[in-house]
């Protein structure tokens, strides 16, 4: 994973010394939080992309716009005191070919888009600002018509779009950036290799109006991921493997594992869970989360077992970690949007070769592992770990968990089925 990084790191250093910059302001685009200006700011990243490239550069100021379209050899840039800030329209953002929530279909494109962008990289120390308070609002009225009436309603009813989707890049850098406010999930990756997240603070609000599905940073069919020196405060889940979902998902192209994932030195404030697998999720391995701090209320690691989806979790370590937390681990079904499609198939989950090492944490309680009926855990490991906790007992029932000096209340663990 070192190699990677410093090859990343290599290859970025190489493109950005020789790439033209297009300061934006130099090209008509004023600086003014009122004035939508999607079409003069991709005339820009055209611009550059038809003279072979460059880096467009956002000044300091605010600049509202749409769904913007990164081509081959562009890259983004802002500069210190500088926002680009989302429209809160959605008509400002096109309906397209597109992926959400493990399913290949078509949705709204993101305030930042790259497709088949080799070497894309966003940088800062400026700020990518969403501006989400509307579609948030706009999402828990139509939940509470639903409620109303007795119907459910599902992420996806209540069109909103995402902050970044990256697809089909390999080589991509998002470094030294501000996320902040995303109408729906912050950071989506999809089919991408060798990505690295450095020094990232991603954040959307719980009040005054929660912001739903802002999951910080989503794998998704992708290889060779690194998220360090982060900062990542959300109102979904901070870190979320995922990949597919249904009965049928691990034998549709689209869909696939996310391996060789590397998480460390971040620090995790409020969310719904710091490390996620399972929502749509098919295969993840090699999973790495280290050397992190966390100081929320939320799970350490959940797994959403699916009984809808074929899932296969392995070689998952997360160790070294510090701080105030929900449950160290949470292990459940997961029942939203169950859908078997018609299918006769009965899915189940596999998970195997787990260690959670290191951990000492002051949480809400241990925990639960509470798989589906058919799911089967093997080599399940809790090594030196030290919790503090008015739940003190893990709810478990598989054979194939090990506990290694893990002690809670100063007492060895109580474990029960």
């Amino acid at each position: 994973m070192k190699q990677i990084l410093a090859l990343l790191l290599i290859l970025n250093f190489f493109y950005a010394a020789n790439a033209q910059e297009y300061n934006i302001t130099k090209f008509g685009v004023k600086s003014d939080s009122t004035v939508l200006q999607t079409k003069a700011i991709q005339k820009v990243i055209d611009k550059a992309f038809a003279k072979g490239g460059g880096t467009i550069i956002i000044p300091k100021g605010t600049y509202l716009s749409g769904a913007l379209f990164f081509k081959k050899k562009t890259s983004l840039v802002l500069l210190e005191g500088a926002v680009l800030k989302g429209s809160d329209e959605i008509k400002n953002y096109s309906l397209i070919p597109s992926r959400m929530e493990g399913q290949s279909l078509d949705y709204y494109a993101a305030l930042v888009n790259a497709y088949g962008v080799d070497g894309f990289s966003i940088t800062g120390p400026g700020t990518i600002n969403g501006n989400g308070l509307k579609f948030w609002k706009t999402f828990w009225a139509h939940r509470e018509d639903m409620k109303k009436i007795g119907k459910s309603s599902t992420n996806l009813e209540v069109s909103r779009p995402r902050l970044i989707f990256i697809w089909k890049c390999n080589n991509v850098k998002i470094q030294n950036i501000k996320l902040c406010n995303a109408g729906f999930w912050t950071t989506h990756l999809y089919q991408c290799n060798d990505v690295l997240i450095d020094h990232a603070d991603i954040r959307s609000p719980f009040k005054p109006v929660k912001a739903p599905s802002t999951d910080g940073v989503d794998i998704d069919v992708c290889k060779r991921v690194t998220i360090t020196n982060c900062y990542i405060s959300v109102n979904d889940d901070a870190i979320v493997i995922k990949g597919g979902k249904g009965p049928t998902a691990h034998k549709l192209p689209q869909n696939g594992i996310v391996e060789d994932v590397l998480i460390e030195h971040c620090t995790f404030g409020p969310a719904h869970a710091t490390l996620t697998l399972g929502s749509e999720s098919i295969h993840a391995k090699n999973i790495t989360m280290r050397n992190c701090v966390v100081n929320n209320t939320c799970p350490i690691l959940k797994f959403k077992m699916r009984g809808d989806t074929f899932q296969f979790f392995e070689n998952i370590t997360v160790e070294n970690i510090t701080g105030s937390s929900g449950a160290v681990i949470d292990l459940n079904p997961w029942s939203q949007f169950f859908n078997l499609a018609g299918s006769n198939e009965k899915p189940f989950g596999v998970i195997k070769n787990i260690t959670m090492s290191n951990i000492k944490v002051t949480s809400t309680k241990f925990g639960e592992m509470q798989g589906n009926p058919l799911d089967q855990l093997s080599d399940f490991t809790f090594k030196n770990i030290e919790v503090t906790t008015p739940n003190p007992v893990l709810k478990n029932k598989y054979d194939g968990v090990k506990f290694e000096n893990v002690m809670v209340n100063g007492k060895a663990l109580e474990v029960v089925k």
